[in-house]
């Protein structure tokens, strides 16, 4: 059971010992994996697979199941024994228990968020009648499962406020089982809508219905294989069986294109994006207030963004990368036959990251060396200043309505939670709606940007949070992502306080590959130029040794999906530089990975592998052929994680790479996976297993940074 949070000083007290690092086990006999050697011919050239049986879904195949129970008892066993594992688990069930909210969604006078108590593993839904009213769960996604492994995902409110249409996620998966919950009754109606994936969920304007976006049932048992084919946007009706629900849009001829729907907040249009990859789509708009909902696409081709901010009857605006790789703002008329497009927001030495119409104004977010800066203009691009801010930080694009004044956003920092803020787009006002109380004492915590130099002289951010008494070096845990535009910004991860109030440094990496500054920096990590990525990485954890930031042999690295991808290539290729490693739901096997679900949507990021120029470069770095023994040179203490679920990056590519680096002679730290059980990439996972896992990995990497853990009092 979960102790009550409560306020607690940080840990470098002096009367308080600290305990031993030494763990009894010293030496790992690891279990020794069947060879099935599977060879093929790839482009002349003759490779031999030994470890391909491991990428059957374990659900489905006892030989991997067994592997993965004799794995998860040889981990389970090593972890028990580390002394700081149950202090880790006390102080991270404590500073993970405290209750959030998310910005709310206003319709009709009712605010509807979502929100954690503590001691619960699952956030609920909860509705505010007006301004002031009492707060009343609607949507309890605790009660789904014994073991909370079930969570509420996507959901949306039909605009008079009587319904809510939200997705189930069961045991960790990307798949969604849409459901009706009536607000007035608290009745679930018998709407169902089954596979529904990679979806938004948008309500016509009468909430007689919504819109969404799913794939063809899969066949049999295989939901959780199935290839990503065949999206399209359907509508639902209320009262309606899902085999009528109505055919929106789709691409029979290109199947692999991903649809998302978006509704024009006055109920007039329905906007599809189209994508294949990241940063670019195709738009598509239907008048909804016609019969045959007939699909215009005002653009086509997948050289650029394309994301519909608001509109104004028929104009409408839109943030583009069209000839701006840092975004710009621009309106089309679609009573324009030409479709023609007017620059109205110039691109700028900033990055536009999102932009809203609230209140008649243009709320512009833009990123400043990864930190968020909000704008406002009016309706034709004219500067209105900036709104304020708590401090500096990352805020969250807002909730709200283009005729609504009033709009909620979310605002954080490294050492600030997230809290609910109020604005007032009349006043240009920003108040306090929800700010969390949290058991930490942040004032203790401070936060520096540096900036570094990697291999080519290309200058790169990193953030370093740790304690104001931390002046000398210190075990460090740096992370990292570098891929799909995806910025590191600065927001608070209770998690991460764990290791920082125990005398720990966290750096974050702002490595290209990310989109910190605009497509050019994602550009310079993608494709042929994904080594930019580990370089960064590498060069990274030289500048915070050469500073005196962490100590000599101090040094862990992180990083979950594709930065699992990026920990396991600098792994092999600088194993001197690192101490400990912690690779999350990787993408190990740079070869196959197109093979396996949504895996083919990352090409775009990727390469092709069955093409040779791709194959050759994927070959360089793939984690999982390029582990490398080499005389005198010991790879670090390695814990890969994963969860069984995961329909996303599959976790076969953590099982293939495990057991391959168990089978080399690489040194004699210890190299273990662990597997969660019903869990999936992350989203959705119960606070008691985010508290176990986050227990391992922290006092794993203790034990081979050194760092010196005590009892939090």
């Amino acid at each position: 059971m979960k102790p009550k949070a409560m306020i607690f000083a940080l840990a470098a007290l002096a009367a308080v010992p600290a305990l031993a690092q030494e763990p009894p086990m010293e030496t790992f006999n690891y279990p020794e994996t069947k060879r099935l050697d599977v060879s093929e011919e790839l482009f002349g050239r003759t490779f031999v697979d030994p470890y391909r049986w491991l990428e059957t879904d374990l659900r489905s195949d006892d030989d991997v199941a067994r592997w993965v129970t004799t794995q998860n008892a040889l981990t389970r066993n090593y972890l028990d024994t580390l002394p700081t594992r149950d202090v880790f688990c006390d102080r991270l069930a404590s500073v993970l228990d405290y209750e959030q909210a998310t910005a709310p969604i206003k319709r009709a006078n009712r605010y509807f968020f979502t929100r954690n108590a503590t001691t619960t593993n699952q956030p609920a839904l909860l509705v505010r009648d007006g301004a002031t009213g009492e707060d009343q769960v609607l949507i309890d996604p605790n009660t789904w499962s014994e073991d909370n492994a079930d969570a509420l995902a996507e959901w949306s409110v039909s605009d008079n406020g009587k319904y809510i249409a939200y997705g189930v996620q069961s045991g960790g998966s990307d798949w969604r089982t849409i459901q009706v919950l009536d607000v007035d009754t608290q009745q679930v109606r018998q709407d169902e809508v089954k596979w529904a994936r990679f979806t938004q969920i948008a309500w016509d304007k009468a909430g007689k219905g919504f819109f969404y976006s799913s794939f063809p049932e899969p066949k049999g048992d295989a939901g959780a294989s199935a290839a990503v084919s065949g999206h399209a946007v359907y509508y639902h009706a209320l009262g309606t069986e899902q085999a009528d629900d109505r055919l929106v849009y789709s691409t029979p001829d290109d199947p692999k294109l991903l649809h998302l729907s978006d509704r024009s907040d006055d109920g007039r249009y329905l906007f599809i994006a189209s994508t294949a990859s990241v940063g670019v789509n195709a738009l598509t708009v239907i008048d909804l207030s016609t019969e045959d909902w007939a699909p215009r696409t005002v653009v086509e081709g997948f050289d650029a963004e394309w994301s519909v901010v608001g509109n104004s009857d028929d104009r409408l605006f839109i943030l583009t990368s069209d000839n701006a790789e840092r975004r710009k703002l621009v309106t089309l008329d679609l009573d324009d036959a030409e479709g023609k497009v007017v620059e109205i927001v110039p691109e700028d030495d900033a990055v536009l990251t999102r932009a809203v119409l609230v209140g008649g104004r243009l709320i512009a977010y833009y990123l400043v060396n990864a930190n968020t800066e909000v704008r406002r203009f009016n309706l034709n691009g004219t500067p209105e200043g900036k709104v304020d801010l708590p401090g500096i930080g990352s805020a969250a694009v807002m909730q709200g309505d283009a005729a609504d004044t009033e709009a909620f956003f979310l605002f954080s920092s490294y050492n600030m939670p997230i809290s609910v803020l109020r604005y007032d787009v009349d006043k240009n006002a920003v108040s306090t709606w929800f700010e969390p109380k949290v058991p930490v004492d942040l004032d203790r915590v401070k936060v520096e940007q540096r900036f570094y130099h990697s291999h080519d002289g290309t200058r790169v951010p990193i953030f370093i949070v740790r304690r104001d008494d931390v002046d000398a070096a210190a075990p460090t845990l740096l992370y990292g992502y570098g891929g799909y535009a995806v910025s590191q910004v600065p927001v608070y991860n209770p998690a991460q306080m764990a290791w920082v109030e125990q005398g720990g440094v966290l750096a974050v990496a702002n490595i290209r590959g990310g989109g910190e500054y605009g497509r050019a920096w994602h550009m310079a990590g993608r494709l042929v130029n994904k080594q930019n990525v580990f370089d960064d990485f590498i060069a990274a954890a030289e500048f915070l040794k050469a500073e005196g930031i962490t100590s000599e042999k101090g040094l862990a690295i992180q990083g979950e999906s594709n930065g699992g991808l990026l920990v396991g290539a600098v792994v092999n290729q600088r194993p001197d530089l690192f101490d400990a490693a912690l690779p999350g739901v990787g993408v190990m096997d740079m070869l196959r990975f197109h093979k396996f679900t949504g895996g083919a949507m990352w090409i775009s990021d990727f390469g092709n592998p069955d093409i040779e120029a791709d194959f050759d470069n994927l070959l360089a770095y793939s984690p999982y052929h390029n582990i490398n023994p080499r005389p005198g040179v010991d790879y670090p203490a390695i814990l890969a994680t994963t969860a069984e679920a995961d329909d996303r990056v599959v976790p076969g590519h953590t099982f293939k790479y495990v057991a391959r680096l168990q089978a080399e002679e690489l040194g004699p730290k210890p190299r273990l996976v662990r597997v969660e059980a019903r869990a999936g990439h992350g989203a959705g996972m119960p606070l008691d297993k985010l508290v176990s896992l986050y227990a391992d990995m922290w006092a794993f990497a203790a034990r081979w940074t050194g760092l010196k853990v005590a009892p939090v009092k």
